[in-house]
């Protein structure tokens, strides 16, 4: 409780850094709407933190994984995760973002959670008893070195699934420090073990430390890589262990209707979610087909560096999704979304700019070992796509408003086919780029048909000539950084004050009334 009591005060403390205020004087002069909006930057600062210090801190156990393990082996991790990402978004089957929805429309908010639960607790027990009985057939068949990753993963995947409801009941009740503080002891306990697993037993049994005798016999009878799975193991069981006492919280009531409507709604995100980890990882897959697991596993590590967006993308749309519900019926919700999707856009080219410039530091900070450098170009790429997957978060507000989740799915479905296409297609012509390239296709084409199909249906007034201004000025400069000057940390730094002055000039009307309103 202290702990969770000095995490409220942190985020109480960034809360009120004058940025964020300075953002919430500009919104209640445009909307009038102060409080709703600073609840949603509040929150979005607390959720993104459950976001991006996990991933943080995964980012910084890459260069522990990538310095004591080979490449070939490091892909094997890779493969691992990937798999975990198809189960996961099949055992959830879209039934998070169905709780979401229908919890706003229900009356009887108690019905929505236990029939969720509930649903989701049957279907995980009869998957996790299936695949265990079948562990070795199908360990080999996804060509996992013997039974026992395969059945840590089903189990990981299993206690991962249980505590989606609990999770969501979290959000959707406005306990963000709860969550965020369960979500990061997870991955705090995942990293420590990792440190334990792989530098300190080693390190211990070479120089007569301590370490349990179970532990001792037995140690180096499996590869290095099968401890990283099992400390995903101990932070998932034991998250799933403190989480679990919400469930009984609310009364149990399983509602057949209400399953049905949330099937209907849900089933077409789940069909999106497994396109969407077809788009971020069959790549490896295909890589290792095609390449071998050496150049995937140098791929996989450099892709690592493109996770600063994708942070940047997480926290922002678990602050946003459920605030977009929330926000539908004011009357000037379009123009809202249409303001927050051009900040959105701002930010996340400077991220851009500012990785891209100093990309061999990052390189060098996160991965360690020269091996995986040779992938690096690859980077830029992968930044640019994952802003445009944000974009795509954004333009994806009219078919969840509108129930026509069907769109989603097509847009998924359409991206998916157009990744496996390009890697199959020029993966053996020009490597591991196709991959990256393909990245990129995908999501600029999945952000384009949702937008233009997005005008018919809901239409938001997103000032698209000046976003275009943003995003060609920002992979102009990107270009010119990486291509021309890389290295020269000067000119990234002018590079960096360039962009910014331009969004300042491009934006100086509504900076002077923030400003005026500010002092």
């Amino acid at each position: 409780m202290q702990g969770l009591f000095l995490c409220q005060k942190i985020f109480g403390i960034i809360e009120h850094l004058y940025f964020i205020n300075f953002i919430f004087v500009w919104i209640y002069h445009k909307n009038s709407t102060l409080s709703t909006l600073k609840r949603f930057f509040r929150d979005t600062i607390i959720y993104g933190i459950a976001a991006v210090l996990p991933r943080a801190i995964n980012i910084i156990l890459v260069k522990l994984h990538t310095n004591t393990l080979a490449s070939e082996k490091y892909a094997e991790s890779t493969i691992y995760f990937v798999y975990a990402a198809y189960f996961n978004a099949l055992l959830t089957y879209g039934m998070e973002t169905a709780f979401f929805r229908f919890f706003t429309k229900e009356q009887q908010k108690g019905k929505v959670i236990s029939t969720a639960f509930v649903s989701l607790f049957l279907t995980t027990m009869m998957f996790m008893m299936l695949m265990l009985v079948y562990s070795d057939a199908i360990a080999g068949y996804l060509g996992f070195s013997s039974a026992l990753p395969f059945q840590i993963l089903i189990l990981v995947t299993t206690f991962d699934t249980l505590v989606v409801i609990p999770y969501a009941f979290l959000r959707v009740n406005n306990k963000p420090f709860r969550f965020t503080f369960f979500k990061v002891l997870n991955v705090l306990i995942f990293a420590v073990f990792n440190l334990y697993f792989l530098m300190y037993v080693p390190f211990a049994l070479e120089n007569d430390g301590y370490v349990p005798g179970f532990i001792a016999n037995s140690f180096y009878e499996h590869p290095l890589v099968l401890y990283i799975f099992v400390a995903n193991f101990i932070a998932s069981l034991f998250t799933f262990l403190v989480l679990f006492p919400i469930v009984f919280k609310f009364k149990f009531s399983f509602d057949k209707k209400i399953l049905y409507q949330m099937l209907v709604y849900g089933l077409p995100i789940m069909v999106s979610s497994l396109a969407y980890v077809t788009n971020e990882n069959l790549d490896k897959l295909l890589l290792t087909h095609y390449l071998g697991k050496e150049q995937m596993g140098v791929y996989a590590a450099c892709y690592k560096l493109g996770v600063f967006m994708s942070l940047y993308i997480m926290a922002f749309k678990m602050g946003a999704e459920p605030f977009f519900f929330n926000q539908a019926k004011e009357s000037n919700a379009k123009q809202t979304y249409a303001r927050i999707l051009t900040w959105f856009i701002i930010f996340g080219a400077l991220f851009m700019i500012i990785i891209v410039g100093f990309i061999d530091q990052f390189a060098m900070l996160l991965l360690g070992k020269e091996e995986y450098f040779s992938a690096l170009v690859i980077v830029p790429v992968i930044l640019l796509a994952n802003l445009f997957l944000g974009i795509y978060y954004n333009f994806s507000v009219w078919f969840k408003l509108t129930d026509k989740t069907r769109y989603g799915m097509y847009f998924s479905i359409l991206g998916a086919l157009l990744t496996i296409g390009l890697n199959i297609i020029f993966i053996p012509i020009i490597g591991f780029m196709a991959s990256a390239w393909a990245t990129l296709a995908t999501y600029s084409a999945m952000a384009v048909m949702s937008y233009f199909y997005g005008k018919k249906y809901y239409a938001i007034p997103y000032p698209m000539k000046n976003i275009l201004v943003i995003l060609i000025i920002a992979i102009g400069l990107s270009f010119l950084s990486f291509n021309y000057f890389r290295g020269n940390h000067i000119v990234s730094v002018l590079i960096t004050i360039t962009f910014l002055g331009t969004i300042i000039w491009n934006q100086k009307t509504e900076i002077k009334k923030i400003w005026k309103m500010s002092s």
